[in-house]
């Protein structure tokens, strides 16, 4: 009996192969270049390796088979872009709003968040959340921002080593208690060590996420449930729903306290100022994402599970990803000297104006130092792939790429093309004053992606680098000591170096 249900489940596994390598999407696909491909498993056996080396992988293929490329993993193919004009059919239009099946590997840790989310929930949670990015609401968290920022430079003042052994490790900790004190509006100065375990786990889960996308066999969910792959990952996911489901209580616990008397000013879709004083460790005189989301589960029928979504969501991505790019600048800048003396410059000028207190205002009169965080994040993109689902066919330079197809973005590779980015692998912050930005392709530069799906927070984003960065060159030199073209990179849902990075900070001694 069981030798004819093999039997059977195997013929049906070869009878679909066929099939979708015969149909109409098939026939289309198969014009287009790939690497090597077998039946059933397609280009899958070649990706069970290593992160580090499929990123590799994934480089050589993207740069060997430009500008478009298909991957066959299993039954399901991926269509890679990289021009321009192909991103811009893609992400300019709602048509494609739909992220690909690859997210489905998130969809146990973020659920339906807004990074996973479509249709009408991904537009109402989007329209619900805007405004706790708004300018004015910017102006009141660039403070802490500038608090979170001065405290990692005292931290580094502090210590009585000068080079920092795994920079990652070092900046996401500050990065993390950023975001949960601005858009959650919670400290984590008591958290302790559940805040080290979160951390480790966002790391971990990353392997776990890029091992099944890999992995056919892994696909189906009851498959997914038998394996060891699911049995670490359940263990990731409850520390990850532990440390957002204690945030989320403890600013639930101070709008009890204070008799939601705070929620009013949610009122309208905006957030106001408040005044009171800080009581458990938590910021008041701001209300926060997380309070929007509070706010209106109260009035409709937003749940528990809903709000820990768009938390768990906003705490990985508002986090992991500055983070990187504070890493990759901090790692350039280290080996551009006069870039660095002139950002220091820069900055030196701005805090003798402001007498070391910088501002919302001051951190806007840092163009030189904007310049280089834009082309750290051209040559270092925190997020180097985005997917989509196309909703109808689109023709990708000589190529028809059939509708439900998955298309993958490569932001890693549109950023360094050669046909848009002379001398790409070279640190040039010029490249991004103004009239070199204004006779560019408005799709070959996307760090925070674009079209109605870009960053809900890239403003957020840019101030927190500034913020965190600007602190550093006024009280240190940066040296470097892993080099860039040493470093290697790994296959993550984030730019990740594959082992720790390390820079020396030398104080700067100051004038009596």
């Amino acid at each position: 009996m069981i030798v004819t249900i093999l039997l059977v489940l195997i013929l049906y596994i070869i009878l679909y192969d066929y099939y979708v390598h015969h149909k109409r999407s098939g026939r289309l696909i198969r014009l287009i270049p790939g690497p090597p491909s077998v039946p059933i498993f397609g280009s899958a056996l070649l990706f069970q390796c290593s992160p580090r080396n499929i990123w590799m992988l994934v480089r050589y293929f993207v740069d060997t088979m430009y500008p478009v490329m298909k991957l066959w993993i299993g039954p399901e193919c991926i269509i890679i872009l990289r021009h321009p004009d192909d991103l811009e059919k893609v992400l300019s239009t709602t048509k494609h709003n739909e992220k690909s099946r690859v997210y489905i590997t998130v969809r146990p840790w973020l659920n339906d968040g807004l990074l996973t989310s479509k249709g009408n929930k991904w537009h109402t949670r989007r329209k619900l959340l805007t405004p706790a990015f708004h300018l004015n609401i910017l102006r009141q968290l660039v403070d802490v921002l500038v608090e979170g920022g001065n405290h990692m430079t005292k931290s580094l003042k502090e210590s009585e080593e000068t080079i920092i052994q795994d920079l990652v490790s070092f900046v996401t900790e500050h990065t993390l208690n950023a975001i949960c004190e601005t858009v959650m509006g919670i400290s984590l100065r008591s958290f302790d060590t559940f805040e080290e375990e979160y951390r480790k786990a966002v790391h971990d889960i990353g392997h776990l996420l890029v091992h099944r996308v890999f992995s056919p066999w892994l696909f189906p969910d009851w498959m997914f449930a038998l394996s060891p792959t699911n049995r670490k990952q359940t263990k990731m996911l409850k520390i990850l729903h532990g440390f957002t489901e204690k945030i989320i209580k403890e600013r639930k616990l101070y709008h009890e306290r204070t008799e939601d008397r705070y929620l009013k000013n949610t009122e309208s879709n905006t957030l106001k100022e408040t005044d009171d004083a800080e009581v458990i460790g938590i910021r008041k005189k701001r209300l926060a994402m997380l309070d929007l989301l509070i706010a209106a589960s109260r009035e409709t029928d937003i749940t528990d599970l809903d709000i820990r979504e768009e938390v768990d969501t906003f705490m990985f991505e508002g986090h992991d990803t500055t983070a990187m790019g504070v890493c990759f600048a901090l790692l350039l800048l280290a080996e551009h000297k006069d870039i660095q003396d002139r950002v220091r410059t820069e900055v030196n000028d701005v805090m003798e104006e402001t007498k070391g207190n910088l501002t919302m205002a001051s951190l806007q009169k840092l163009p030189y130092l904007e310049r280089c965080l834009k082309e750290a994040l051209r040559l270092y993109p925190s997020v180097p792939n985005i997917s989509r689902t196309l909703a109808e066919d689109i023709k990708c330079q000589s190529y028809i790429v059939p509708a439900n197809v998955y298309v993958n973005i490569d932001i890693y590779a549109v950023h360094r093309d050669p046909h848009f980015w002379p001398n790409p692998d070279v640190f040039d912050p010029d490249r991004f004053l103004p009239d070199q930005v204004q006779n560019r392709h408005p799709y070959c530069y996307i760090p925070f992606s674009a079209g109605p799906r870009n960053c809900i927070g890239q403003r957020f984003a840019m101030y927190e680098l500034k913020a965190m960065i600007a602190p550093l060159v006024h009280q240190f030199y940066l040296e470097p000591v892993d080099y860039l073209k040493n470093v290697q990179l790994k296959m993550d849902m984030v730019i990740r170096p594959a082992h720790p990075v390390r820079v020396k900070f030398v104080p700067i001694k100051k004038k009596q």
